[in-house]
């Protein structure tokens, strides 16, 4: 049923001016959520500016000390290849081979090794001394590649000084080009951490220097169980291997800490260094300001609500009055099904409906048989109560949500079956009676079987608007009454099926 054109045009004026209660908070808390983004925005690409430069400073100090050491391996390959060196005493090859400021105490040692693995000459400890290191990766590696070239050890823990430390090798060959042996150069993993530790990035900050193939060589913090552990399977490092260079954010798999990890290789060398810097406190700074951004939109916010709530609750209160006007007009009061009012619209709409597509309608008057009996030998509460039963009955014998189960009037009830033909209404029509004969009311002696309804069927065959269609399946109703109640009764067809017109008003007789 429409609603009163007054009371609608009250309902849009109140929610006219809720919109624009609304609209200017809204309006600023989309300006404000676009500068916080901004904000955000800026802040990371500064974090990212930042890690690259200290990933590069590190990146070249690191560069740096390798290139030392690499020099100083070539030069003591070079001058232990000279015939003059290889033939003087040991003390004086020991001054000639070994740089004093190479070997200072945080770069290691330097050591000749013959194709054996024991060392000749070293350039603190007395040779010999260690016994043979033929099982080290970094003897191997030459033993068997003559072009490993600079070859860069796992960290292990060193016979001779008990600290953890990398070795960087290169290959001596015999004249005749086979293997002699090998030169090393070492760095105690101390040299690593101090050259890390000049970079302050904050709590949950962390360096990884790592070689290509996955293997940690040292991590900032520095804990003992990070020496030598093999990456090489997880996501973050097989991503740092593809890209070889850039920054991304993801959690870390050794803690749990999402950070914005800046990455690169180091020079040429088949090393990756890897900066992590703990997302939260980046964000620390812009998370401050958009609480109080937050908070002050929060309480704009909550001034608008408050003013629009105000003005809802008239519109809830004339929503209300207008659904229970609505819903009385429409609905029954004792059995809650749609009523005559209802029916009417909704027959003319199947009516409507069944003409666009073509497809069958049909109607089922039921009419309770002796209903008057029940009222007069047990009261008009007991005829009530078998009146909510046949409409629950009725309820239960349609099963399709479009199908519509009226009550037009005193004990009589209309099925409204779109899209079903003759026969089918005619199952519907003895799936009712059989639903009725389950009814019982045992407060008042009324067994199962003792309520019968009578029922009329017309098929949309059987009239050319939704009045004739209603007086047919009423004139059937009467017919089954005639015939002795408690059945159904079909209304003749015609004999030649016309098609379903439209009309323009409800059939209800």
């Amino acid at each position: 049923m429409p609603l009163p054109r007054r009371l609608l045009a009250g309902s849009q004026a109140v929610r006219v001016s809720i919109v624009l209660g609304l609209l200017a908070p809204l309006g600023m808390l989309v300006v404000s959520g676009f500068m916080l983004y901004e904000m955000r925005r800026e802040m990371w690409a500064r974090a990212e500016e930042t890690s690259r430069s200290l990933l590069q400073v590190i990146e070249r100090d690191i560069a740096r000390n390798i290139e030392i050491t690499d020099l100083a391996l070539q030069g003591l390959i070079a001058k232990a290849e000279n015939p003059s060196v290889a033939a003087a005493p040991e003390a004086l090859r020991r001054l000639v081979l070994f740089d004093r400021v190479v070997t200072a105490d945080g770069l290691g040692i330097l050591v000749l090794f013959d194709e054996h693995g024991t060392g000749i000459l070293n350039s603190r400890y007395p040779s010999g001394a260690g016994g043979t290191f033929e099982d080290r990766d970094y003897f191997r590696v030459h033993q068997t590649s003559p072009d490993a070239g600079l070859y860069i050890s796992e960290p292990y823990l060193s016979r001779m000084s008990g600290a953890y430390t990398v070795a960087f090798s290169r290959r001596i060959s015999k004249p005749d080009g086979s293997f002699g042996g090998v030169a090393v150069a070492t760095l105690k993993l101390s040299h690593f951490t101090q050259i890390l530790e000049k970079v302050g990035l904050g709590r949950d900050g962390s360096i990884n220097l790592v070689r290509e193939d996955g293997i940690r060589i040292v991590r900032l913090p520095y804990t003992v169980r990070d020496v030598g552990t093999d990456l090489s399977t997880m996501p973050n490092f097989q991503r740092v291997l593809h890209e070889r260079s850039g920054s991304f954010a993801d959690r870390a798999a050794r803690d749990g800490v999402h950070r914005l990890f800046t990455f690169g290789q180091v020079g040429d060398l088949p090393l990756f260094l890897v900066l992590g810097i703990g997302t939260e406190e980046i964000e620390a700074g812009w998370r401050a300001k958009a609480m109080t951004i937050g908070g002050t939109l929060l309480a704009l916010f909550c001034v608008a609500v408050l003013l629009a709530l105000l003005c809802g609750r008239e519109l809830r209160r004339r929503g209300a009055v207008e659904a229970e006007l609505a819903r009385l007009s429409l609905t029954d009061g004792l059995t809650g099904l749609p009523n005559r009012r209802r029916f009417d619209a909704a027959l003319d709409e199947a009516w409507r409906g069944a003409a666009r597509s073509g497809r069958p309608l049909s109607l089922l008057i039921v009419d309770a048989d002796h209903f008057k009996r029940f009222n007069d030998r047990h009261g008009h509460a007991v005829g009530d109560e078998i009146l909510r039963g046949l409409a629950r009955c009725l309820s239960a014998a349609v099963h399709r949500p479009h199908d519509l189960v009226c009550r037009i009037g005193g004990e009589e009830f209309a099925l409204i079956l779109p899209e079903t033909d003759e026969e089918g209404a005619a199952r519907v029509a003895e799936g009712v009676r059989a639903e009725v004969a389950t009814l019982a009311l045992g407060q008042a002696g009324i067994a199962a079987g003792a309520v019968t309804v009578s029922v009329g069927l017309a098929p949309s065959t059987a009239a050319d608007t939704p009045a004739e269609l209603y007086r047919a399946a009423d004139a059937a109703l009467y017919e089954a009454k005639a015939a002795g109640r408690d059945r159904v009764c079909r209304a003749a067809t015609r004999p030649a099926p016309t098609h379903l017109r439209l009309v323009a008003s409800s059939g209800g007789a």
